[in-house]
């Protein structure tokens, strides 16, 4: 569709989003093209002979693309192509970055044990949702993700607005990521951003940090004691109130936990603004605690309770490794050498959130993983594989709770394993999945 239409008869152009087509000079004109092109189309005339023609990038382009038009429900009007290949030369193509973006995604869910696919088409009754990546989550959460590396409008039907609260009626969460700091600021949906990077830098394996659009929650108490303002502009209320704090996330690990449930959206509201990011599962709930009741503060969940920050030993991606950045530590050749290789400790400025964190002590690995973590795995291997074959609704939920289940047992084992011998979780999981894939 296009907004721009070149009427050959008339000789002009016609803008659609405009009240009177960019014509004040001639009223009416709007309700005399429609009519028009409805009687052309009521007597069968070809659309190419109903002298409208595309006025915008086809034209541009020196090509004749025929149009007729159509005038919405709702009061949308709109031009519509009469050849498809004509509608495709309006679709921005899509960049390295972003199918970097697309990539890197579906690969960090499915070494979670997520399925996923990109361009993913959603009938929603006579219309439909396109989701750039579609993570299929835990307990049947599904994870919109849209990279949007390019301009993106505020008002609209095709608004980053309209388009989240669509995705979001319809049973997906979306989320948004973007490498442009003024997202930041919009609050129209929840952004994530990271630096502005090429493709290679993406597609690498090492550490993309997302540094905006994920805090932590600051629960605390509003007597003379307290470090904060008021939010309500007294002097000291004696309510509890919550601060979001910025905190650094690995774009891997938010894609993970999303589609896991302990990183979630959340809304928060300000006396003068509404704003929107994702925090943890912990986090919303005590939030939620404080918004039914702000006389105390809500009670701390132990099992949310963070250890000590460390910073990761992955080399990040976000930042060029310097002239005199350290080489990683060579470990001894022989027979018993790890399949692990150890890496240079990150700079502390990145270090990421403590409920995400690793162990800062890279520690060589013996040739080989327990037998119970292999077992694990191809029990949840071929849950997955019993799940692909059913058909039926009820077998397939069913074969999904046994799926999420096994997998759960499976990921809690490398997550053990990998603190006790000091080692870098994913590298871990990798090498146990190239393991079972080969036995």
């Amino acid at each position: 569709m296009a907004n721009i239409v070149w009427h050959t008869k008339l000789r002009i152009h016609l803008d659609l989003n405009l009240e009177d087509l960019g014509h004040a000079e001639h009223p009416g004109l709007w309700d005399m093209v429609y009519d028009m092109d409805k009687l052309y189309a009521a007597r069968g005339v070809p659309v190419a002979e109903r002298d409208l023609l595309c006025g915008g990038v086809c034209q541009e382009q020196g090509v004749e693309a025929p149009m007729h038009l159509r005038l919405r429900s709702n009061g949308r009007r709109e031009a519509v192509h009469e050849r498809r290949e004509d509608e495709d030369r309006h679709v921005v193509p899509v960049s390295d970055e972003h199918k970097a973006y697309q990539e890197r995604i579906l690969r960090a869910a499915q070494e979670a044990g997520f399925d996923g696919d990109s361009e993913v088409r959603t009938r929603v009754g006579r219309s439909w949702i396109q989701t750039d990546t579609l993570i299929e989550g835990s307990d049947g959460l599904r994870i919109g993700w849209e990279v949007q590396l390019s301009s993106a409008g505020t008002d609209g039907p095709r608004s980053v607005r309209a388009r989240a609260a669509k995705a979001q009626k319809n049973g997906i969460t979306p989320a948004w990521h973007t490498d442009r700091t003024a997202y930041a600021d919009r609050h129209d949906t929840h952004w994530t951003r990271s630096n502005n990077l090429p493709a290679y830098v993406i597609a690498q394996t090492g550490d993309l940090r997302v540094i905006s659009g994920f805090r932590r929650l600051d629960f605390w108490q509003c007597d003379i004691h307290a470090v904060h303002p008021c939010p309500n502009g007294v002097r000291r209320c004696n309510k509890a109130h919550a601060t979001p704090t910025p905190k650094d996330v690995l774009f891997d690990d938010l894609v993970r936990q999303t589609a896991a449930g302990t990183i979630v959206p959340i809304e928060f509201r300000t006396p003068t603004k509404l704003h929107r990011f994702w925090v943890t599962h912990a986090d919303r709930n005590r939030y939620s605690d404080l918004l039914s009741d702000d006389t105390h503060l809500p009670p701390a969940n132990e099992e949310a309770a963070p250890p000590a920050s460390k910073a990761s030993r992955n080399r990040p991606t976000c930042r060029q490794p310097g002239p005199a950045a350290t080489a990683p530590t060579p470990v001894a050749a022989g027979p018993q050498t790890g399949f692990l290789p150890t890496q240079s400790a990150a700079p502390s400025v990145e270090a990421v959130p403590s409920e995400l964190s690793v162990s800062p002590s890279p520690t060589p690995v013996h040739a080989g993983l327990p037998a119970k973590l292999i077992s694990l795995q191809q029990t949840a291997d071929a849950a997955h594989a019993r799940l692909r074959e059913l058909t039926d609704p009820d077998e397939r939920r069913e074969q999904r709770r046994k799926w999420f289940s096994a997998a759960a047992a499976a990921q809690t084992a490398v997550t053990d394993y990998a603190r006790t011998k000091r080692l870098n979780r994913h590298e871990v999981e990798r090498e146990l999945r190239r393991l079972v894939r080969h036995l």
